[in-house]
């Protein structure tokens, strides 16, 4: 049996004796495993996995069996078993994952309870401790009431989705059947994330276009930043739009049409930005969700681990189970057509990018997670590409890929306009780019001109079919769109 363990690791812990005088260097470890997925003590080998054998392995049995019971509070699930190797007798010691967490080392003045963290049992830091209280009393944050009252607060943006998801308007008795609300007219914490203004202060997201390939930046460090609040379909769309308007769309010409490579794939982004949205770790105050966009990777970070206590970069990705740290929210977002209740979030991040046109093994998605985060990196598809573009096309016209917003400037400049006209085209076009959105005012403000010269200016625009206008933003206003063939 022991010869599957490779090294000390979350599910497992060497020990070259029993401590008898000091048990506490090896029940915390119980703790730590009744607290998570469970895990095994070998007794009698070393760190390095040499069979050092137990002297009395009788003993030392009757005493682990002994020390549990009198320290470990609740008693947790475990099996003690001899086995002999190498001609020497040891102990196994399997602790199963528990339900009536936390469970407590109780001696020598202390109550204290601990988490496992890689080959290291920790103490429980507050907000892990608060995830094994609620454990224990299967309960979960998001289903917890809060303090603020329904009639209070306003749910446009929930009410709007559902009508666009299921064409019909979402009446009062659904706040009571999906738990956004209790019996005595308050909200459960679910129902406070919901909420347009959300008086939940720290469900922020923060989002930053960083400049280069780290923190560092040089004389810039940031390109755009913008942090967001309210409810968790504000959080959403806010972040798939800014990390859209921060990425670029390159195209390939074929026989009959075009192939669009965007350096990110949305549906990618989404699923990674859903996942961090609803199954963060809410009890960790003053923390959030970030958006970090580099020029070769973005990064998508959240509050908390995996549910189950795992690593997900020790997981199949591809057979990852669901464990639902706020099944409330995550029930929420599955009517809302936003997310599967199977879990297949992590496949689905995954198999779209392997199904782009620019995807290569090397750009495969990374998912790594600790005790305290939650981490997805997406590569930029077209970041080597675009190191190397030095031209606006390559060989003949049929494979020919120029970045979008050559193509946008290449038919500006075409433009049946004077000089002056078309540099106040690409004055508004190099600051609104291929995802601003605009009107006359906007347009005033860039080029320093009056509103009429602005309207101009659209109008001319429009007529080349380089913008097109846009809803939702109110009247008169456009973005740039790729030029026709």
């Amino acid at each position: 049996m022991i010869d599957k363990w490779i090294a000390e690791a979350t599910e497992c812990d060497f020990k070259v004796a029993l401590e008898i005088k000091k048990p506490k260097s090896w029940l915390k470890s119980v703790s730590a495993f009744a607290n998570g997925i469970g895990g095994t003590l070998i007794f009698g080998i070393d760190d390095n996995r040499n069979v050092v054998g137990l002297t009395d392995a009788q003993a030392d049995a009757e005493a682990i069996s002994r020390l549990i019971k009198e320290r470990i509070s609740p008693y947790p699930n475990f099996i003690l078993v001899p086995e002999r190797k190498d001609g020497k007798n040891i102990l196994i010691l399997t602790v199963s994952s528990g339900y009536s967490t936390p469970y407590y080392y109780k001696a020598d003045g202390v109550m204290e309870t601990y988490i496992r963290i890689g080959n290291e049992s920790v103490i429980a830091p507050s907000f892990a401790l608060n995830q094994l209280i609620l454990k224990g009393m299967n309960r979960t944050y998001d289903t917890l009431n809060s303090e603020y009252a329904f009639k209070d607060y306003a749910f446009s943006k929930l009410r709007e989705r559902y009508k666009v998801w299921t064409g019909n308007s979402m009446e009062d008795k659904l706040f009571d059947s999906f738990d956004i609300r209790n019996e005595y007219g308050k909200l459960t914490n679910a129902g406070a994330l919901l909420a347009d203004d959300s008086p939940i202060s720290h469900s922020r997201l923060f989002c930053t276009r960083w400049n280069g390939l780290d923190k560092s930046g040089g004389m810039v460090d940031a390109l755009d930043s913008a942090e967001y609040s309210g409810s968790l379909i504000i959080l959403l769309n806010e972040g798939v739009g800014f990390v859209k308007r921060n990425m670029k769309t390159r195209w390939k010409k074929t026989a009959n049409s075009r192939i669009e490579m965007p350096d990110y794939c949305e549906r990618s982004i989404f699923e990674a930005l859903v996942n961090a949205l609803i199954h963060r770790d809410y009890l960790i105050l003053g923390s959030e969700v970030h958006i970090d966009i580099y020029d070769d990777h973005l990064t998508i970070t959240s509050p908390g681990g995996m549910a189950d206590g795992t690593r997900i970069q020790e997981r199949d990705i591809s057979n990852v189970s669901s464990t639902r740290r706020n099944p409330a929210l995550a029930d929420i977002f599955g009517r809302l057509g936003y997310m599967e209740r199977q879990g297949s979030g992590f496949k689905k991040i995954t198999e779209t990018y392997r199904a782009a046109h620019n995807y290569r093994d090397e750009l495969e998605p990374k998912f790594y997670s600790d005790a305290s985060s939650f981490q997805v990196t997406l590569y930029n598809l077209n970041y080597e590409a675009t190191v190397n573009a030095t031209k606006a096309a390559i060989g003949d016209e049929n494979v020919a890929i120029a970045p979008d917003h050559l193509a946008i400037e290449v038919a500006i400049n075409k433009l049946n306009a004077s000089q002056a006209t078309i540099a106040k085209a690409k004055a508004v076009f190099a600051n609104m780019d291929i995802d601003g959105v605009f009107g006359r005012s906007d347009i005033a403000v860039i080029t320093n001109n009056s509103v009429t010269a602005a309207g101009n200016l659209i109008t001319k625009l429009k007529n080349a079919d380089l913008i097109e206008p846009v809803s939702g933003f109110g009247k008169g206003k456009y973005k740039f769109i790729y030029p026709k063939e």
